[in-house]
């Protein structure tokens, strides 16, 4: 059975090995080593990658049948000795991320007596289910809490408690264990039984930034960042108000006053510009009164306006009323009405001459066909 260095030495990040296991894999070659400093999937933690002897990739480390099975991207004869060098920017995370995570969730469950019924360690945030709801308020109370803890530099400690030991030690676990049980334990933040791996003091975790809280299941889902990847985050966002800061000419502090400002203004120019499109509406459609039928085409109309075109008109005119707006090259919109109306036939014959599509309500239809403004005008000449 492969020796598991990374549970003898967390910070272990090379080790020498002997092969003593070769078998053909789908992408490569699985190989089983005597010892090993490359960990697992598992335990909510993704594996380490690295190399062997420098030029040889792992890019996946699984455990199948209490083996530590490596995927590596070239075959190595069995007894060969190997140099193995594990990513370590990346495990080094991976242990900021699963440190932190094992410390919000001790205090959340410590002061609202919630689990952490699901967790994920994906390549850009943390998340973590939780049996019970948060609100944004309580989970900034407790990031401020586990930042303290966190820079009081607690020590980690590792467990192995007997049988009867466990029976009286209060630990976080998702079901009953039994043998020999691996528990983590940061005194005054938290003790939880798990396979992963963690730092040796809180310190070296940095910082924690709680993201979101949202509503999941019975519960709340909650994103997070610890060490670096919270640095990286808040540099980026930083970055990005800077940015907003000079584009508003605003303070750094206060962006979101100047966007809720610049917003209002745009919700006032957006009312303006309705006010003046809908005059120039009216003004259309007083220029069709008591038609016996309507037809016409004004370019660079939204669908909305179309339709707000057409309405005004149906109200005056009890006759067929017709809008489109378009070119020859790209096609055109349109929207029919009639008082009391039915147009189905009629949308249904428009749709299969002008190769287009669209249909609505019996008295009032919307949609756009693909042809020339000749056709349109044939089509409804022959028509009426």
């Amino acid at each position: 059975m492969t020796e598991r260095l990374y549970y003898s030495d967390t910070y272990l990040k090379e080790f020498d090995a002997i092969v003593t296991s070769c078998t053909p894999a789908k992408n490569g070659y699985y190989i089983i080593l005597d010892a090993t400093a490359f960990y697992p999937e598992g335990g909510g933690q993704p594996c380490d990658i690295g190399t062997l002897n420098g030029n040889i990739h792992i890019s996946d480390v699984q455990e199948k049948d209490n083996e530590v099975v490596h995927l590596a991207d070239k075959e190595i004869p069995v007894g060969t000795k190997v140099h193995g060098v594990i990513d370590w920017n990346r495990r080094f995370d991976l242990m900021q991320q699963h440190s932190g995570e094992h410390i919000v969730s001790g205090f959340i469950h410590a002061k609202y007596g919630y689990n952490n019924v699901g967790f994920h360690m994906g390549s850009d945030v943390i998340t973590v289910d939780l049996d019970g709801e948060l609100n944004i308020e309580q989970l900034a109370e407790i990031e401020i809490k586990v930042n303290d803890f966190i820079w009081q530099n607690v020590a980690s400690e590792e467990l192995h408690p007997s049988t009867e030991e466990l029976k009286e030690l209060d630990y976080r676990s998702k079901k009953e264990l039994t043998g020999d049980v691996r528990i983590i334990r940061f005194p005054g933040g938290d003790t939880c039984a798990c396979c992963g791996l963690h730092v040796r003091q809180t310190g070296e975790i940095g910082l924690v930034k709680l993201l979101s809280c949202q509503k999941f299941h019975n519960g709340v889902r909650i994103e997070m960042l610890y060490g670096k990847r919270a640095m990286e985050y808040l540099n980026t966002v930083n970055k990005e108000n800077n940015t907003i800061s000079t584009l508003l000419s605003a303070k750094v502090r206060e962006t979101s006053k100047a966007v809720e400002r610049l917003l209002n203004e745009n919700q006032n120019l957006k009312s303006k510009i309705v006010e003046v499109e809908n005059q120039i509406l009216n003004d259309i459609a007083s220029q069709y009164i008591n038609r016996d039928f309507v037809l016409i085409n004004k370019n660079g109309l939204t669908p909305d306006n179309i339709r707000k075109l057409t309405a005004l008109l149906i109200e005056q005119n009890d006759c067929i009323c017709t809008v489109f707006s378009g070119n020859d090259e790209e096609g055109y919109k349109y929207a029919i009405g009639q008082k009391n109306g039915n147009l189905k036939e009629l949308t249904k014959q428009l749709n299969t001459e002008l190769n287009g599509r669209g249909g609505g309500k019996p008295f009032f239809v919307q949609g756009s066909v693909n042809c020339r403004y000749d056709d349109i005008k044939s089509f409804f000449g022959n028509f009426i």
